[in-house]
C-alpha cells in the first residue's frame, strides 16, 4: 500500500498570479447618490455631472464641483435677468401729507 498524500490541485508549480483586482479603500467608488429631476433640463444636466466625480480621485472632485457650482450660479443669475410680471405700484405715502405744501390755520389770523 502506498502512503497517503494530501490532495492538491494541479502540479507542484507555484500558484499563478492572482487576477482579482486588489482592494484599495482609497480608490474612486460611486456613491450612488440619488438625484431627483428638477424639471429644468439645464439644472438636471448639471446635477448629473456630479456623477463624474464618482470615477475620479478626490483631487479631481474640485474641478467637477466648481464646474457644477458655476453652472448653477449662472442658471440662478439668468432667472434674475428674465423679465417678470410688473412690480405692484408702491404705496402712496404722500396721501396724508404732501411735500411742499404748507397748511394754514384760517382761525389763527382772525382778530
Amino acid at each position: 500500500m502506498e502512503p497517503e498524500t494530501e490532495p492538491h490541485a494541479g502540479s507542484d508549480a507555484p500558484p499563478g498570479p492572482d487576477t482579482r483586482p486588489e482592494y484599495d479603500p482609497a480608490a474612486p467608488a460611486p456613491l450612488y447618490v440619488p438625484r431627483t429631476p428638477t424639471g429644468d433640463a439645464e439644472v438636471d444636466a448639471l446635477l448629473d455631472r456630479l456623477a463624474d466625480a464618482d470615477h475620479l480621485d478626490t483631487d479631481g472632485h474640485v474641478e467637477v464641483y466648481e464646474d457644477v457650482h458655476r453652472g448653477l450660479r449662472d442658471a440662478l443669475t439668468a432667472l434674475d435677468a428674465r423679465p417678470g410680471p410688473p412690480a405692484p405700484p408702491a404705496p402712496n405715502s404722500s396721501s396724508h401729507h404732501s411735500a411742499g405744501y404748507s397748511y394754514s390755520n384760517s382761525y389763527s389770523n382772525r382778530s
